[in-house]
């Protein structure tokens, strides 16, 4: 099963690169089966098997995901959106938009609100299945660390007050209607304006989702015996004024600094754990000599913890300056 499931996140990742350079030649079942060098229904037996879904049905709600982002963000007109994911018509693709989202393409371009996209599956993660790293630590970068000061924003989120992590937070989540991986991301993935989307969508992080850990009483105690709560979603512009899922909380963040303890891109299959670790010791190892400030460990201060390995791996900490 683990040369399968390492075999299908290779299916997987290319289906995202297909549909986001719109090269439909390469999108068949047949071109994709033959890159694994089995037969398509091995292939989609497979697929179903280890996703839990059709490979028809994957492949078509990723790329009204991809689509739906086109018609939010773009000024192109749905005909040529249509085409572009793979839809014969513009009614054919309005059809399958309204069917999915409950909206027409137009109605949702009109008045975006927060709907349920489907993420891209991560069928293979080493340290999820247990397998650790493979090979020795090859980044080079040390941790950077500096103070920002982070202007007043809005922390749209869900949060988890037993949870210890960030598969044990999904795993206690996935017990609550309306609040399991899929849904939230799925949601959280179609918001308009989140401050720190790069306009990605092959993965949670790069289109602005982040764990976060709020400073809480009635939180668990976390390793450095103070209560905190957990939290999953994104950050929004001071004067957002979007609809907010019911599942969901909305918190006002004034302006306040923070201290950024950030490593660069690295090999998630044979860096994470000691990238990780690098960071934990930098953290724990800080002088707050001569700089005037401390950790502020204040109820409801939030600490936004970012984890986009092609780009960095980085906790953004809560400071305050300390009385003279």
């Amino acid at each position: 099963m683990y040369e399968w499931q390492k075999q299908i996140q290779i299916f997987i990742d290319e289906i995202d690169k297909c549909i986001k350079n719109y090269n439909d030649e390469a999108l068949t079942l047949q071109s994709l089966s033959r890159r694994l060098g089995y037969s398509e229904f091995y292939t989609t037996r497979k697929f179903r098997e280890i996703s839990g879904m059709q490979f028809r049905d994957y492949l078509r709600l990723r790329r009204l995901a991809f689509a739906l982002k086109e018609v939010r963000d773009s000024e192109k007109s749905f005909l040529d959106i249509a085409f572009d994911y793979g839809f014969s018509s513009h009614e054919a693709f309005t059809r399958a938009f309204k069917r999915t989202y409950g909206v027409t393409p137009s109605e949702y371009r009109r008045e975006p609100r927060p709907v349920v996209l489907r993420t891209k599956i991560n069928t293979f993660d080493r340290y999820l299945l247990g397998f650790g790293e493979i090979g020795m630590m090859k980044s080079t970068d040390e941790i950077k660390v500096y103070f920002v000061t982070i202007p007043a924003h809005k922390f749209l989120h869900i949060k988890n007050y037993e949870s210890n992590g960030y598969w044990d937070f999904w795993q206690k989540q996935s017990l609550i209607p309306g609040q399991d991986c899929d849904t939230i991301c799925g949601l959280l993935d179609s918001i308009k304006g989140k401050l720190d989307d790069d306009g990605g969508i092959e993965s949670n992080s790069s289109s602005g989702q982040i764990m976060a850990y709020m400073f809480d009483p009635e939180g668990r105690l976390c390793d450095w015996g103070i209560p905190r709560t957990e939290c999953y979603g994104v950050r929004l512009p001071a004067d957002y004024n979007g609809d907010v899922p019911p599942q969901m909380i909305m918190l006002d963040v004034p302006e306040a600094e923070y201290l950024v303890f950030e490593h660069g891109p690295f090999d998630y299959e044979q860096e994470n754990r000691s990238v990780e670790e690098k960071i934990e010791e930098a953290m724990a190892a800080f002088d707050f000599t001569g700089t005037g400030y401390s950790y502020d460990t204040s109820p409801g201060r939030i600490l936004y913890f970012y984890h986009d390995p092609e780009r960095f791996w980085k906790y953004v900490r809560p400071v305050r300056r300390q009385m003279e």
